[in-house]
């Protein structure tokens, strides 16, 4: 799967807010490190649940073949286009009726192409688990924050530890998606 972002979800300054009264800060200079550090606390939350939190559109790359195959990104909540791409790159919108769609209940966006042709298929796509900020789970979003302050905190001095500490994992957890292998 090769997966791209192509409009990033930004935490909005409902967010700063958040981190900037955990941490006792009322100034704004700091408002651009503190900001890259919730967006750092969002990409390790996502890494570690194994969802998207915030409602992003992305694009993934798969090969064209007529069995199905789901995205790799989850939760996904709409397929909004899909591209045949031929070898030297060129790309051609497929009409909807060239391919199936099948959106499951755990997240899971599947496809398949009807009369597959050489080469790979982009699929544009809309996931996250909620569409802006606050309609994240507190959870996850209390633990967002906690990791962005532990981090904020742990700047001047030995770094901050790379796995998030246990009152964020504690957090995290019941929305930690795992695979039997």
């Amino acid at each position: 799967m090769t997966r791209t972002i192509i409009t990033p979800a930004v935490p909005p300054g409902s967010a700063l807010a958040e981190l900037k009264q955990w941490l006792g800060i009322t100034i704004n200079a700091d408002d651009a490190p503190l900001r890259a550090l919730l967006a750092s606390a969002l990409e390790t939350a996502e890494s570690f649940t194994g969802s998207m939190l915030l409602e992003q559109t992305c694009e993934e790359r798969l090969p064209s073949h007529a069995c199905w195959q789901a995205l790799g990104t989850r939760p996904v909540q709409a397929i909004v286009a899909v591209d045949q791409v031929d070898g030297d790159g060129t790309r051609t919108l497929l009409d909807a009726d060239r391919y199936e769609i099948d959106l499951r209940a755990d997240g899971t966006g599947a496809l398949r192409i009807r009369f597959p042709r050489a080469g790979r298929i982009a699929v544009r796509f809309v996931a996250g688990l909620a569409p802006e900020w606050d309609g994240l789970p507190e959870a996850l979003r209390h633990g967002v924050v906690r990791l962005a302050a532990h981090q904020h905190r742990e700047r001047e001095g030995s770094g901050a530890a790379p796995l998030p500490p246990a009152s964020v994992v504690a957090l995290w957890r019941p929305w930690r998606r795992l695979r039997l292998a």
